[in-house]
């Protein structure tokens, strides 16, 4: 069989289970092989199919995440080693840092925070993005920081960005020019389906409303943002009102992003109104 003709079957079989059947199929067959996906689509016609690939798509077609076969994820302008114990990143949480680089557009950022930092994926596209800035990543799971630590290493920032143990921003001192936020915002008897269903749940659930963890983030805000400086805070679809209304009641002033998809997904917290 040839690579054009099993990408054709597995994008069938995929299509059960798939949003992006195609896509997925591509990169399995890619990595199989060992190279990169625009590898695999200038020369698909000079490779054979590795016997993997079909293991791979078996793997898929049972639920296992692309990013999980895979063990990487791109995201924003790296790519991030990813593991069962980190929520595999998505581009929707790629609003945050374009509402950095909109803020920043005229000084570069030189302080960042990360809480609930996961893989670091915001953490080291932030740091890749001003090459001059230095952050701290804050995560309750160590499982997750020792990830955070090994694509902060494997990208070439491990000198400029540090990780530590911590319940969000618990002791931690500011001020900070730029925090990125992503903390749990699913509710709690919220049903969910595809790759989500294998990130760990430490990361998703957030009380009966989803907004548990905002409540207690908003308080540590105002002294952690520096003046001229601000937060990205990720939101679900249907929360901009009610964490807004959280982070106001702390005197920040607020304003909304949303994704490519046209949902909300992103506030902006800047000091005072």
């Amino acid at each position: 069989m040839s690579v054009a003709d099993a990408l054709r079957d597995a994008t069938v079989s995929l299509s059960t289970i798939s949003d992006t059947p195609r896509l997925d199929a591509e990169l399995l067959m890619a990595h199989a092989l060992g190279i990169g996906r625009n590898d695999l689509l200038l020369r698909q016609r000079d490779l054979s199919v590795p016997v993997n690939f079909a293991v791979h798509v078996q793997r898929r077609l049972t639920g296992a995440p692309v990013a999980h076969i895979l063990g990487s994820r791109d995201f924003w302008t790296i790519s991030l080693t990813v593991t069962p114990d980190v929520l595999i990143p998505r581009p929707d949480s790629e609003t945050l840092i374009e509402a950095a680089v909109d803020h920043f557009r005229d000084r570069a950022p030189t302080t960042i925070l990360d809480l609930g930092t996961g893989s670091g994926a915001l953490l080291l596209a932030a740091l890749d993005q001003w090459p001059d800035a230095t952050g701290l990543g804050i995560d309750a799971s160590a499982a997750a920081l020792a990830v955070a630590q090994d694509n902060a290493d494997r990208l070439g920032m491990g000198t400029r960005a540090r990780f530590q143990l911590g319940d969000w921003a618990a002791g931690v001192t500011g001020p900070f020019d730029l925090l990125l936020i992503n903390p749990p915002y699913i509710a709690t008897d919220a049903p969910l389906a595809g790759d989500v269903l294998h990130d760990p749940a430490s990361a998703l659930f957030a009380g009966a409303d989803g907004l548990d963890d905002y409540r207690r983030i908003a308080p540590q805000l105002p002294a952690l943002i520096a003046p001229g400086g601000m937060a990205a805070i990720e939101i679900g679809y249907d929360q901009g009102q009610s964490v807004s209304a959280l982070l106001r009641a702390q005197g920040l002033g607020v304003s909304l992003r949303r994704d490519l998809a046209g949902h909300d997904r992103c506030l902006v917290a800047t000091p005072g109104e």
